[in-house]
């Protein structure tokens, strides 16, 4: 598959944040309550792009919360806001414990995939506050 690579373009601009939750029956009907309100408020935040709820078809009580934002930057912002700490971040810390943000490093534009250069730098796993291998590191391969 052909896929047009960036030109020296910037990291990926857009952020995908999911979060995977098992919701046992009984408690069903008061975890979408509270995920309604959680998707509006996340949905209201600067930079959101989507917010959707999906409902595994495999699992019954698998519930995932998916998210679209302009940015880290963007999704960090709303993180700090008042009411996503008050009325989302209670709620978010009941997800399964897995990573869950991903940044966008392949797009469909309606006619081709268009790669996008990755935002991680390769030494990303490795490097800690204080110990920087160079002040600029090559970002991963995408």
């Amino acid at each position: 598959m052909d896929v047009t690579q960036p030109s020296a373009a910037p990291p990926a601009d857009r952020l995908v944040v999911i979060g995977r939750f098992r919701v046992p029956a009984p408690q069903r009907s008061g975890f979408l309550a509270q995920m309604d309100d959680a998707v509006v408020t996340l949905a209201r935040q600067a930079g959101c792009l989507a917010a959707t709820l999906g409902q595994s078809t495999d699992e019954p009580d698998l519930v995932l919360l998916r998210t679209e934002w302009a940015g880290v930057g963007a999704y960090r912002r709303a993180l700090s806001s008042y009411e996503v700490k008050v009325g989302v971040v209670p709620l978010l810390s009941q997800a399964i414990d897995e990573p869950s943000a991903y940044e966008t490093i392949r797009e469909w534009d309606g006619q081709r995939l268009v790669a996008s250069a990755s935002g991680l730098a390769a030494d990303a796993g490795g490097v800690r506050l204080g110990t920087a291998a160079a002040p600029w590191v090559a970002p991963v391969e995408s």
